[in-house]
């Protein structure tokens, strides 16, 4: 049985997905995940975010395991 990867959304890109959190098969890095996004989600691929793995931001592509906590985090700006 194939693991699904949850991914939590905040933000516009929970408005644009209309949740926040969504669920995909096991993918083996991030690239692969962002790509899968972009063809369920192209709304949410088109917007600027950042990925964290685990709680930690990641700009390169990272392997993914079952259980990871991947999070899509919209650009912060504070003052």
């Amino acid at each position: 049985m194939a693991e699904k990867i949850k991914i939590l959304l905040f933000g516009m890109l929970a408005q644009k997905a209309g949740c926040s959190e969504i669920f995909f098969k096991q993918v083996p890095d991030t690239d692969t995940l962002l790509r899968e996004l972009g063809k369920e989600y192209p709304d949410v691929a088109a917007l600027k975010f950042s990925v964290a793995i685990n709680k930690k931001i990641s700009n390169e592509n990272k392997s993914v395991e079952a259980g990871d906590e991947i999070a899509l985090l919209p650009p912060f700006s504070g003052g």
